[in-house]
């Protein structure tokens, strides 16, 4: 097969020379609800034709890798006291994968447990492509399952508005869950000019 980055002939869909030059991850900052740490980790530029797959089967190989090689060495420094709970932002399988449950089980260490379909959006309006007032006139409308950690990561693969996931920091809060950080692998806000 040939590398999907540098189009080279590879045993596996983007080849190590590829992981560590082109997929190196530049962690960025924002924030939401004034005060919760939103951590990006690539240029959204760089990978958006890896971002893409997600809506093909070849996402599942790209986001497992993505999630191995960006959010697992976060998890590994990560350190808090007592446990944390991962949550994607609203798991749907879709070509045989959810995307976003990938990312969430690669944060598995030894403070952070993964929680699988704990965050769901009762609207199926989906916001790809959508400006900021269509996002704020169809709210995702999250509800939350039951799960024992009190402190949370939120997860998802772009960060654009940054709306979706203040509203699912907003109805954990509700839950009376402490959102600590959320974690993307871009954010679409800062595509290079």
């Amino acid at each position: 097969m040939r590398c999907m980055v540098c189009e080279g002939l590879s045993l596996t869909h983007i080849c190590q020379p590829c992981r560590h030059e082109h997929l190196r991850p530049t962690l960025t900052k924002r924030k939401i609800l004034g005060n919760i740490p939103v951590y990006s980790f690539y240029n959204y530029s760089d990978i958006e034709p890896l971002l893409l797959t997600k809506h093909s089967d070849l996402g599942f190989y790209v986001y497992t890798l993505l999630g191995e090689n960006a959010l697992r060495p976060f998890a590994q420094a990560f350190e808090c006291e007592g446990r944390v709970a991962a949550l994607g932002i609203d798991e749907h399988v879709r070509h045989g994968y959810s995307h976003t449950a990938l990312l969430v089980k690669s944060l598995a260490s030894d403070v952070i447990t993964p929680r699988h379909n704990m965050l769901r959006a009762s609207s199926k309006d989906t916001y790809s492509g959508q400006n900021y007032q269509y996002r704020l006139l169809h709210p995702r409308r999250f509800s939350v399952g039951s799960f024992s950690e009190e402190e949370v990561i939120l997860v998802d693969d772009i960060i654009t508005t940054g709306l979706t996931l203040t509203q699912a920091a907003e109805a954990l809060h509700r839950e009376g869950k402490k959102v600590l950080a959320c974690l993307t692998l871009a954010d679409a806000e800062k595509k290079k000019s």
